[in-house]
């Protein structure tokens, strides 16, 4: 096998570095996180750090950048309080990447990827609407991380919009339905294919397999 050591890691080109240790670590989830301005202006912006936190109460957390310089993404949900969490599928990941893109604060990304804003249930922060799992999320905390500088963003799951035929009768949601993608690294996006799901592991018992319909 090939090794690195932490001086060899230093020694890279910084964006090789970059690419290197944003995939070693394995895929990440993809969604388009959506805002809006307390003037209205909305905001869509690409995330591979959002992470479940706990199902009662439903939490999910995600890492933001150092605040050094304008992040419209947190400007919007700490005024607002409100945010969305749109999953990336196989059909919008050309535009979903391109809200990575440095746009002027003035701009809504929705405009200039091709992708639509959808307003939900009176809730105040955009959905996507090409995604077809969306979260409506309050905010609710943040910590700061000194090792790196950066924000642990945690906030509560208020509403979820799915499309039809992804939920499965025990509740679980069949990504593979929804042709959610998967980020590897920094740029590289792949459509996973389930393999099994298993039932819940005990002690000296065998596993099972778990239909599609969760039975």
């Amino acid at each position: 096998m090939q090794y690195y050591s932490l001086e060899d890691l230093n020694n890279l080109p910084s964006r090789d570095r970059a690419h290197f240790i944003n995939s070693c670590t394995g895929y990440k989830s993809a969604n388009l996180l959506g805002t809006v301005s307390k003037d209205g202006l909305t905001n869509v912006a690409i995330f591979s750090s959002v992470i479940h936190l706990g199902s009662n109460p439903p939490l999910l957390g995600f890492i933001l950048r150092p605040t050094t310089i304008a992040r419209n993404t947190y400007d919007n949900l700490k005024k607002t309080g409100v945010f969305t969490v749109n999953h990336v599928n196989e059909n919008i990941v050309r535009a979903a990447h391109q809200t990575s893109a440095k746009y002027p604060g003035e701009v809504t990304e929705f405009d200039k990827v091709d992708l639509n804003t959808e307003f939900l249930n009176d809730f105040k922060a955009p959905y996507v609407q090409e995604s077809k799992i969306k979260l409506g999320c309050a905010y609710t905390n943040e910590y700061f991380i000194e090792e790196n500088d950066c924000l642990f963003i945690i906030g509560a799951i208020k509403h979820i919009h799915i499309a039809e035929n992804i939920q499965r009768e025990d509740g679980w949601l069949d990504l593979e339905a929804a042709k959610t993608v998967s980020i590897n690294g920094l740029d590289g996006y792949a459509l996973p294919h389930l393999l099994e799901r298993l039932s819940y592991a005990k002690p000296d018992k065998d596993l099972k397999s778990l239909n599609k319909d969760g039975a």
